[in-house]
């Protein structure tokens, strides 16, 4: 991670900061759609997952705000953020209680080592951008820990959804810094 540190291009807070305002557009996608269902599949967890898309919409305008400051444009990943969220959230809460716990622990993992990674990598060189990521690591992390407290060890859901989540987020993280 030093030698990645040292040689931080100047536009890479813009392209992180660009990426987390997608990402955060395809969690209040996931959780729109996810709420949709789960009033049918899982409706002690909907109060919840409104909470937590509430987190996520905070989290957008944070990140939007930093864009708008820098005077960048949002990724060009932002659509395909909310049109997958929305289509991983209707499946999964279709799939119920099991299925939408395990979708946001493995998106929430993955997340939180991103957001962490990038505070590593960011730090000295763009104090803005650590300060907007630093300021959500609660939230997502309270997502998580409660998500899988949902799960039951063992549990089917989180041995399927787990790799499949956690691969389609890195992939979407992947393809927004490239785009």
């Amino acid at each position: 991670m030093d030698v990645v540190a040292h040689s931080v291009s100047p536009d890479l807070g813009d392209r992180i900061i660009k990426v987390n305002h997608a990402g955060e557009h395809g969690a209040i996608a996931i959780y729109t759609g996810q709420i949709l269902l789960a009033r049918l599949t899982a409706p002690a967890l909907v109060d919840e997952l409104r909470e937590f898309r509430s987190h996520e919409e905070r989290h957008r305008s944070i990140f939007g705000a930093e864009l708008q400051r820098r005077g960048r444009p949002r990724c060009r990943s932002y659509w395909l953020c909310g049109v997958g969220g929305f289509v991983l959230g209707v499946a999964t809460g279709l799939l119920g209680r099991g299925a939408v716990s395990a979708t946001t622990t493995a998106v929430e993992r993955v997340v939180l080592r991103h957001l962490q990674h990038q505070i590593v990598v960011l730090g000295g060189h763009d104090p803005a951008a650590v300060l907007a990521i630093s300021s959500i690591i609660a939230d997502e992390q309270q997502h998580h820990d409660q998500a899988l407290a949902h799960s039951q060890a063992g549990a089917f859901w989180p041995k399927v959804l787990g790799p499949i989540v956690s691969g389609a987020t890195e992939a979407v993280i992947w393809l927004g810094m490239r785009l």
